[in-house]
C-alpha cells in the first residue's frame, strides 16, 4: 500500500478508536492491530501517540474550519447587505450541525476532547473552535460596535450554542433533521445576534 494511502488508513481507525474510547484507554498496539499494520511502520508514520492523535485532531478540525470559513465569507468579503447578517447565522450554525452529522462520535475529540491538561495540547485541540470565534467576532464587532471583549464572548457563547445543539442532536434518540435543527437553533441565535446590531451601520461599505 503506497504511504500516504496507509498514513490515511491508520488516521481513519485511530479516529475511530480515540473517538469511542478515549486516548488514554487507546494504545498504539491497539491502533496497529485494528490498522494491520506492525508496530514499526506505525512508528515511521506517528512518532507517539500523542503526534498521531493531535494529526487526527488537526484533520477533523481542519473540515470545521474550512465550513466555518464559508459560512463567514459573504460577510467578510462584502458588501453587506440588510438581511445578509441573519443569513451568515444560520449559514454558521449549519456549518456546525453538518460537521457533527458527518463526524459523528469523532466530533468529540474537537468538543469533548480528554487530552487537555497540557497548555500547548489543549490550544492545539482548541483551534478550530478559537478560529471559528475569531471569526465570528470580527463579524460581530462590524456589526455591533462593541468591544473586543464583548464581541470574543458573544462568539464563543454563539459557538457553544451551535456546537452543544449539534451535538444534542447527534446523540439523541430524535427523527429532527440536521436542516430543521440547524434552523431552529438558528432562529433563536439571530434573535439575538440581532438585538445588538447597531442602529447606524451603513449597509453601503463593505466589510
Amino acid at each position: 500500500m503506497p504511504r500516504d494511502a496507509r498514513r490515511a488508513q491508520v488516521l481513519d481507525v485511530a479516529q475511530e478508536l480515540f473517538a469511542t474510547e478515549g486516548f488514554h484507554h487507546v494504545s498504539m498496539d491497539d491502533i496497529a492491530d485494528r490498522a494491520q499494520v506492525s508496530k514499526p511502520v506505525l512508528y515511521r508514520h506517528f512518532p507517539s501517540k500523542l503526534d498521531l492523535y493531535l494529526a487526527v485532531v488537526d484533520a477533523r478540525g481542519s473540515g470545521l474550519q474550512a465550513a466555518v470559513e464559508v459560512a463567514l465569507a459573504p460577510i467578510e468579503r462584502g458588501p453587506v447587505r440588510p438581511g445578509d447578517g441573519r443569513e451568515v447565522v444560520h449559514a454558521l450554525v449549519r456549518a456546525y450541525f453538518e460537521f457533527v452529522d458527518g463526524a459523528g462520535e469523532s466530533a468529540s475529540l474537537l468538543f469533548e476532547s480528554d487530552v487537555t491538561h497540557d497548555a500547548d495540547v489543549r490550544a492545539r485541540v482548541e483551534q478550530a473552535n478559537a478560529e471559528a470565534a475569531a471569526g465570528v467576532a470580527r463579524v460581530l464587532a462590524e456589526f455591533t460596535g462593541l468591544p473586543a471583549e464583548h464581541t470574543s464572548l458573544l462568539a464563543a457563547t454563539l459557538i457553544g450554542m451551535a456546537q452543544s445543539g449539534a451535538t444534542t442532536r447527534m446523540r439523541a434518540d430524535t427523527r429532527l433533521g440536521v436542516a430543521e435543527a440547524a434552523d431552529l437553533v438558528a432562529r433563536l441565535a439571530w434573535g439575538g445576534v440581532a438585538s445588538l446590531i447597531r442602529p447606524d451601520y451603513d449597509y453601503g461599505t463593505t466589510a
